[in-house]
């Protein structure tokens, strides 16, 4: 297993920051950092989230009244390993994600998360989940899970949840196979974006990708729904947490729960419309038990 000061160097080459240690502490003392770092498991184009968080973070930096810095990541584990390592203190994770860091440190700590409208592919009305999709081109020769057997399929990245983990055991259970038997091919795209343009492009038969990012997309005029074919949709999955480390001293953690649930303010509202999102709502680790409880 790799060391913490292993994790920490490595998080510093991957995402071009040298971690910041925080402030000299007693032994079982709390974290006091002169300035906090914020990432995201990647979802689409970096600068769109980076843009969309950037009110928010403004809003940090003036409740806070110290420096906080935005921490563009490589993949869903440079931000997990971020987080476990102390590099990272606070981040967006995909729900699988979450699971994955909270493992790793039990320190890190769920939050908030949205509750989103999303036109496209939810059951209507606003919403705190989402769901996996398999896609495929609606214009293409794939009308069933059947007709895929020995076809191309894009998983967005293996931590994520709707684009790998609900596939690998959700999916797969309910169909009687294994993906890695089925398919002929299997290839990470590395976000959810990539997947569908990777079967808009006939670089895969396939994807599996979060409803939301497809809706955002249909929205934004990057594709028609009338491009895509649906074969398949899971139960409701609970959306993306936002979570930082417990490590952090209380009135810190505090203050960043309230700026994050505070939904009058200005630039929170700002970063909720980039986001496609209606508001915040508090979240506990309770909440993804559904996904720690997979097989």
């Amino acid at each position: 297993m790799r060391t913490i000061a292993a994790l920490t160097a490595l998080l510093a080459a991957v995402l071009g920051l040298a971690a910041q240690p925080a402030a000299a502490q007693s032994a079982g003392a709390c974290e006091r950092p002169a300035r906090l770092r914020f990432s995201f498991i990647p979802q689409g184009s970096d600068e769109d989230q980076q843009n969309a968080m950037d009110p928010l973070l403004d809003e940090l930096r003036e409740q806070l009244k110290i420096p906080v810095e935005m921490v563009v990541p490589s993949s869903y584990g440079a931000v997990i390993e971020g987080l476990i390592a102390g590099a990272v203190d606070i981040a967006r994770l995909g729900p699988a994600s979450y699971v994955s860091a909270h493992k790793g440190d039990p320190q890190v700590t769920p939050f908030a998360s949205m509750e989103q409208q999303e036109p496209n592919f939810a059951q209507g009305g606003a919403s705190a989940v989402y769901y996996s999709l398999l896609i495929t081109r609606q214009q293409g020769p794939y009308d069933s899970v059947a007709s895929l057997r020995g076809k191309v399929l894009a998983l967005a990245d293996p931590d994520s949840t709707s684009g790998a983990l609900i596939p690998r055991h959700i999916f797969a259970r309910q169909n009687g196979f294994q993906l890695v038997k089925y398919f002929s091919r299997i290839g990470y795209s590395g976000n959810h974006e990539q997947s569908v343009l990777a079967v808009m492009n006939r670089n895969a038969d396939a994807a599996f990708v979060a409803s939301t990012n497809l809706s955002h997309m249909i929205s934004e005029g990057k594709l028609k729904k009338r491009d895509v074919r649906v074969l398949w949709r899971s139960a409701p999955i609970p959306f993306d947490p936002f979570v930082y480390r417990g490590q952090l001293c209380a009135d810190i953690r505090n203050k960043i729960r309230a700026v994050f649930l505070n939904n009058k303010s200005p630039q929170v509202q700002a970063t909720l419309r980039s986001l496609h999102a209606t508001r915040f709502v508090a979240v506990r680790d309770a909440d993804y038990r559904i996904i720690r409880d997979l097989p």
